[in-house]
């Protein structure tokens, strides 16, 4: 019960993230405060940084194997994504896809890394 506790606690804080930093984002392109360049760069930046968080946070809540966990945590978002990209927007998996959602992977993985790093040891 408590692993389910905290893999929803890091799922809202990717996705909590996901939103304030897309929100935020919106905002500045909307007063013309970015490039469409920069605005496509951070549309690959945000969602990296997300995952990165949630494996840090599912990674300092663990007591082993940070790497394992943010794969986990990983693999199910990147599911989610893979489900909405294919039956909600009808896109076809592509290469460059595939791409995307191993560097999104190996970002939760590595956030796993440095937070089992991160643990209080009492």
């Amino acid at each position: 019960m408590k692993y389910a506790k905290d893999l929803g606690i890091s799922l809202l804080f990717i996705i909590g993230s996901f939103i304030i930093l897309t929100f935020l984002m919106t905002t500045l392109n909307y007063f013309n405060l970015f490039s469409s360049g920069l605005v496509s760069v951070f549309k690959i930046i945000i969602p990296i940084f997300s995952l990165f968080l949630g494996g840090f946070i599912i990674g300092k809540k663990s007591s082993k194997k940070g790497w394992l966990e943010g794969l986990k945590l990983s693999l199910i978002f990147t599911i989610i994504l893979i489900l909405f990209n294919l039956l909600g927007l009808g896109n076809k998996i592509e290469f460059k896809n595939i791409v995307y959602y191993i560097i999104i992977i190996a970002s939760c993985m590595f956030g796993g890394m440095l937070g089992i790093n991160k643990t209080d040891t009492k």
